[in-house]
């Protein structure tokens, strides 16, 4: 009777599957809310990250153009966009119309380059012109090609050498360099331990340090002090 009452008391209020089923139902419908929101998010990401593609390869585009510019089409030549053998010119070429040449003038001006004229030969900095006061224009066409800036060329031409690591290294090595370096102080400092003094007493109390070759417990040696040529008569040929 205990182990039926549990078991019916267990399923009615404590595991009760109807209100386990309706819970399990809930969360399947939130997880799909869910997945179609995240859903949305992403595909709004990828049309933001295109969008942000187009307009970065626009303005390539455009800034490419304005560099370009020089092949635009004249009254007597055709540019490399708008070939003869096409019924309508090229996309390029309409947006060379469109878009303005690029200015060097405001390259020239923010140059940190400025030097004089007698600084050239040692190539420390890369000599330019001043641009405080330009010259007035010329009253000619520029030429059409892609032509460079003659300060970017002087600059190119007079830059500073960079020498390899094996052209710039020593060739001694910096221990050989240090013991050289090293002899030379001492040879240079190099001074007396005893100081010659001959007109004063400095030397009166010194004790005589005898030679080791002149003196010794065997008693000293004649030769030099009575004599200097040794008398040997048993290897006399005559008596004289």
């Amino acid at each position: 009777i205990q182990k039926r009452w549990r078991g019916y008391y267990v399923r009615k209020y404590i595991h009760n599957y109807y209100a386990l089923k309706k819970y399990l139902e809930a969360i399947s419908v939130n997880n799909e809310i869910v997945r179609n929101e995240l859903q949305e998010y992403a595909e709004m990401k990828e049309n933001e990250d295109k969008r942000k593609d187009l307009e970065k390869k626009e303005k390539e585009k455009k800034y490419q153009a304005r560099k370009m510019h020089y092949l635009l089409s004249t009254e007597q030549i055709a540019g490399i966009y708008n070939s003869p053998f096409r019924k309508s010119p090229d996309p390029m070429e309409l947006l060379l119309r469109k878009s303005k040449p690029l200015s060097h003038r405001g390259q020239q001006i923010k140059s940190p380059f400025a030097c004089e004229l007698h600084d050239w030969p040692t190539c420390r900095r890369p000599p330019t012109f001043s641009t405080a006061q330009p010259l007035p224009p010329i009253g000619r066409q520029k030429p059409q090609g892609p032509f460079r800036d003659t300060a970017e060329v002087l600059r190119q031409r007079y830059k500073p050498l960079e020498p390899t690591l094996r052209v710039a290294a020593s060739i001694n090595s910096p221990l050989e360099k240090a013991r050289e370096e090293m002899r030379r102080e001492e040879w240079r400092n190099r001074i007396h331990d005893n100081e010659f003094l001959p007109f004063s007493l400095y030397h009166k109390n010194e004790k005589y340090d005898p030679s080791i070759h002149r003196s010794g417990k065997y008693g000293q040696e004649t030769y030099g002090i009575k004599h200097f040529r040794e008398v040997q008569p048993e290897k006399w040929v005559a008596d004289k």
